[in-house]
């Protein structure tokens, strides 16, 4: 039987579109519901083109019931991957997917992780520390931001010349080719 993946996200969605493509004719896993907490984020018109329910949800919803919880339940959902979502995972979410939840962060962790560092900030933090190496990790999601088990990080080096959207594009490539064959992997380990 296929494993069902959730896919958390809060933007654009770039990541959630090669998660879904990557899971299109997988025999191992598919996605099965996409969450956002922006009403009007593209990652929902992505889920659309691909036929894949979705979900709205606000603070209130997201964190004092367990609603959010109850739908991935009742979708049977093995695995939540977060996807440019910007909040906290609440306590009945971790106590119910344990190692079940993962994330992507752009950047090498511990570096220039947690609250307020995601997209741009990461990168131009990077930039401004001058940095050779940059890079991205895929890790366990805990209470804390940015703070869960590594599984795996890739780098790229980062040149003197190197504009803020040049260093975006390469830890783009990056993501887009690891985080797909992460989640696949620990799909595969799922009994």
């Amino acid at each position: 039987m296929k494993k069902r993946i959730a896919i958390f996200a809060s933007g654009s969605g770039s990541n959630a579109q090669k998660i879904m493509e990557h899971f299109k004719y997988s025999e191992d896993a598919e996605v099965a519901l996409v969450l956002a907490n922006v009403s009007d984020a593209y990652v929902l018109q992505r889920a659309d083109n691909f036929e894949i329910p979705s979900h709205v949800f606000d603070k209130n919803e997201f964190f004092n019931t367990d609603d959010v919880l109850a739908m991935l339940q009742n979708l049977s959902i093995d695995l939540i991957v977060l996807a440019g979502f910007l909040w906290l995972v609440p306590k009945n979410l971790l106590e119910a997917y344990p190692n079940r939840i993962i994330n992507i962060h752009p950047a090498l962790l511990p570096k220039f992780g947690g609250k307020g560092m995601y997209g741009d900030r990461v990168h131009k933090a990077v930039m401004e520390a001058k940095e050779t190496e940059h890079g991205i990790t895929i890790h366990y999601v805990n209470e804390k931001f940015d703070d869960g088990e590594v599984i795996q990080q890739a780098k790229f080096k980062v040149e003197p010349t190197d504009t803020l959207e040049m260093i975006k594009f390469k830890g783009q490539q990056l993501e887009h080719i690891h985080y797909p064959k992460v989640i696949e992997q620990l799909v595969k380990k799922i009994d």
